[in-house]
């Protein structure tokens, strides 16, 4: 018989069955307040590591359109997840595979949902950063990511859910021209999302202020305080400057 997926009762964990992660599950308004904070849709393909009962992954396939893969190192949450995505109609838009988080191929996710702990998040946060596309969302509850600073942080009933952004990678030197001819230069530093460094407008340094988020670089330029302030939306792609757009 289908187990309610709702009743926390159902879920004491067999003291043989090592888990890094004892499973709690995620209150529903938590998990719409995540699916809402990662901007979850239609295009999305999200990917919930440690999916317990699949409801992140089935709530994003039955509200939002969006196609989902769940991945439990326990078989028995994985059969709950099939029966329960079966019972709510999506069967066709996710997946459940048992495996560990760790070793997953998360390459195909524009979006991961975390309940972890801060310890596991900090340590696939490497992988994270190295797998995920520039531009993809990671939203946690409760937990956050050690000295990678959130893009956003929302309180919810039960604590807090935190989003990142992955950002491009944007470290070194980037040379463009402008429409008059003037050659712009940027040598830059980067720690996650955050961006400093050092301007050229032709042989003159200039002021920078720069600010990442995805594969998308918002710099001002400014020669001085009197100076106007020059815009530019810079475009990364595989690690490459791909547009150097003023404005």
């Amino acid at each position: 018989m289908f187990r309610d997926p709702f009743d926390i009762d159902n879920y004491a964990l067999d003291p043989d069955h090592y888990l890094a992660v004892p499973f709690v599950p995620t209150e529903e308004d938590t998990v719409e307040a995540m699916l809402s904070l990662a901007g979850v849709g239609p295009n999305d393909r999200l990917y919930d590591l440690g999916s317990g009962d699949g409801r992140i992954v089935i709530a994003a396939a039955r509200d939002r359109d969006a196609r989902g893969v769940g991945v439990d190192i326990d078989p028995v949450r994985i059969a709950d997840a099939i029966e329960y995505a079966g019972w709510a109609g999506v069967e066709h838009l996710v997946d459940f595979i048992e495996e560990d988080l760790f070793a997953v191929d998360i390459r195909p996710a524009t979006v991961v949902s975390l309940y972890l702990l801060q310890s596991i998040n900090v340590e696939l946060r490497p992988r994270l950063l190295s797998q995920l596309k520039p531009g993809a969302r990671i939203v946690s509850h409760a937990f956050d990511m050690g000295d990678w600073q959130a893009d956003e942080r929302v309180k919810v009933i039960d604590g807090y859910i935190y989003k990142w952004t992955v950002p491009a990678p944007v470290a070194g030197r980037w040379d463009w021209t402008r429409a008059d001819g003037t050659p712009c230069r940027l040598e830059l530093e980067q720690t996650y999302q955050k961006v400093s460094g050092r301007a050229w407008l032709g042989e003159d340094e200039v002021k920078l202020t720069a600010e990442l988020s995805g594969e998308r670089l918002e710099v001002e330029l400014q020669a001085d305080d009197a100076a106007p302030v020059l815009r530019f939306i810079l475009t990364f792609a595989d690690g490459a400057l791909r547009s150097a757009v003023e404005g």
